[in-house]
């Protein structure tokens, strides 16, 4: 007999047909969503296309309107065409788009406009400049101008990677009541349904969703685990399989799921993940890779190869549990071992990225180029990744994927500091690997 799992649950009177019986829901906690009745919600897509449509008319933009005309500029060594601009919303309307995303990204979706509309962000991420440079990789950049000075401010060392939770520092606890979206309740089954009304409070729910206040992408969200006990960043497996759940229930891959450890450019010491949703293939999940090895339990570890930053690549398992387990694992081996990392969960859940740094080492030791200390680049998950966010808009307007392969190589650690490093995480892991 199959084992039950425990599954996700919500508040309010209104269920998402069907949903209950979907095998692909999220199986873990219960969702209560703050917002109006959710059978009428609206679909609200973003917006990345990557084929060619005539520039969009200079139509006023009402806050909540859902359908976001964004207009991204492509660069591609064989140009695209007189004007080089898209709008995203011929090709990704609610018409056709809409029923196929999960309840859990419908409803994310139009939580996170709501706060938009509602004026809560530092800017208006719909209407930042984004382009795809050419070249072997398609890195993208975005332009958010000042946004490291509206940030809310690293209040730690960079130079070890466990510290401490530290309350009277900011902490997801202290955020504006407004600025949660969803809560987290476990149940006892492997349901999930969601439900309306909830009070606006963070106070007796164990995780929760948040808006990101100062976004890079559309439905950019935190994922905070048991809020509050007020956990330091730092990844446990309970904590790891719930953001790897969340990814799941998406059902998206153009939705992913990211973690920054301290030193790595997490700015926030209170256990957290983020999320936001990008309609373009990630530079480093085309990267080609060579498998390494194949673990008990069936979870493939691999290496990139012909991309400018170092990492493993986790796939494969009998089950998510199986390939969080392993990847938790790993963190947990650098965490001890004070190595900075990045985690970018990919494929709603299917494909894990490991990805290694030592830039803030870097800065700390003044080794760092000038040139890329003036671009004030933070190589977070999502830079590693392949998106980058330029604060100034000369470095927008001749970012070339040679500069950021330049500034991503000297964010990562070197050839032989990688392969030390392989080493001793492959033999962790072959050691902690279960027997069959």
């Amino acid at each position: 007999m199959e084992e039950q799992r425990p599954g996700l649950v919500a508040t309010s009177s209104s269920f998402y047909p069907g949903f209950e019986q979907d095998p692909a829901a999220l199986s873990l906690c219960s969702l209560q969503v703050l917002g109006e009745d959710a059978s009428s919600m609206p679909f609200c897509p973003l917006l990345f296309p990557l084929t060619p449509t005539p520039a969009a008319p200079a139509a006023s933009r009402s806050q909540r309107n859902c359908i976001l005309r964004r207009r991204f500029r492509v660069e591609t060594k064989a140009g695209m065409g007189s004007n080089g601009f898209f709008d995203s919303t011929n090709f990704f309307g609610a018409e056709e788009d809409g029923p196929n995303l999960s309840p859990f990204l419908r409803k994310l979706f139009k939580e996170w406009d709501d706060r938009k509309a509602r004026g809560l962000f530092h800017h208006d991420i719909t209407a930042c400049e984004t382009k795809v440079l050419p070249g072997e990789h398609n890195f993208v950049a975005t332009l958010i101008e000042g946004r490291d000075q509206k940030k809310r401010p690293t209040e730690f060392g960079m130079n070890q990677v466990i510290q401490p939770f530290d309350g009277g520092k900011f902490n997801f606890t202290k955020v504006r009541p407004e600025e949660v979206i969803f809560r987290f309740q476990e149940t006892d089954d492997a349901s999930a349904r969601y439900f309306d009304g909830a009070s606006h409070t963070v106070s007796a729910s164990p995780s929760a969703i948040l808006i990101n206040v100062s976004p890079i992408g559309y439905c950019h969200s935190l994922l905070i685990p048991r809020i509050q006990e007020c956990l330091p960043q730092r990844v446990d497996q309970e904590s790891f399989l719930l953001a790897m759940y969340v990814a799941r229930e998406a059902r998206n891959a153009f939705f992913r799921v990211g973690y920054n450890s301290l030193g790595a450019f997490a700015t926030i010491n209170h256990l957290h993940f983020q999320a936001y949703y990008l309609k373009v293939q990630y530079p480093v999940e085309k990267a080609p890779i060579e498998k390494l090895t194949v673990l008990r339990n069936g979870v493939s570890i691999s290496q990139l190869v012909q991309y400018p930053v170092s990492g493993f690549v986790f796939e494969g398992g009998t089950g998510m549990e199986d390939l969080s387990q392993v990847v938790s694992n790993a963190c947990i081996f650098l965490q001890e071992n004070n190595t900075p990392f990045n985690v970018l969960i990919s494929e709603s859940g299917r494909r894990v990225f490991l990805l290694l740094q030592c830039y803030a080492e870097k800065q700390v030791l003044g080794k760092a180029s000038q040139e890329f200390l003036d671009m004030r680049i933070n190589p977070a998950v999502w830079e590693l990744s392949g998106h980058l966010v330029l604060k100034r808009r000369k470095d927008y307007e001749e970012a070339s994927e040679a500069t950021l392969c330049r500034f991503l190589v000297e964010a990562s650690l070197s050839g032989a500091e990688f392969q030390e490093l392989k080493r001793l995480v492959l033999e962790f892991l072959a050691s902690a690997s279960p027997e069959e």
